[in-house]
């Protein structure tokens, strides 16, 4: 019988998830993993299987790009920058009080919102207020929108509309110099 995991801390729980943010954000897989996940909530995932043999890609299967770091080690190094965000995840929060660490994500909080202001433009997915009622005619983009709760038959669905949902409309990563180490999210820095 295998052990229960311990519950993680606040300052774990941070770290994991702006890890699985960024993980998300570049392996559409695994953000299709999440989402079903989150679709069928108290439910334990299934184990992951025995790594085998690469399975043949069938025919009706759309090809999948392959992802280049780049942008997603750019973003994260803007957020270093702004937010010093890797700092503020890869610091243990055990000897701190609450209201400090309320303080340092303040600052987080405010570093990351100027990054997301100034390279993102971000609109909600539906219109709608949250909380309102909308019907989704067959067709609708499930991509777009996840639904939730008892979901069965099929469309038109209606339901309320718990989150209004994020899309980027226009993207403003600054220009990279031939040859810049995206992986360098924060040069090592030596006072003289």
């Amino acid at each position: 019988m295998q052990a229960p995991t311990p519950t993680p801390s606040l300052a774990q729980r941070l770290a994991l998830a702006f890890g699985a943010f960024f993980a998300i954000l570049g392996d559409a897989r695994l953000a299709a993993r999440y989402a079903a996940l989150r679709s069928a909530p108290g439910q334990a995932p299934a184990p992951a299987a025995a790594p085998s043999a690469p399975p043949a890609a069938s025919p009706a299967s759309p090809p999948l790009k392959t992802v280049v770091p780049d942008a997603a080690l750019q973003l994260l190094a803007l957020l270093q920058r702004e937010a010093r965000l890797i700092d503020f995840c890869g610091e243990s929060l055990a000897g701190y009080d609450d209201a400090q660490i309320g303080a340092a994500a303040r600052l987080v909080h405010q570093g990351c919102a100027k990054v997301l202001a100034e390279h993102f433009t971000i609109a909600p997915v539906r219109s709608e207020a949250e909380g309102s009622r909308i019907t989704l005619a067959a067709g609708f983009d499930a991509g777009a929108v996840r639904l939730t709760g008892n979901v069965v038959g099929q469309p038109p669905f209606s339901g309320s509309l718990s989150h209004r949902g994020w899309r980027v409309t226009e993207t403003r990563l600054p220009r990279l110099a031939e040859g810049h180490d995206t992986r360098v999210l924060a040069p090592a820095e030596v006072e003289l």
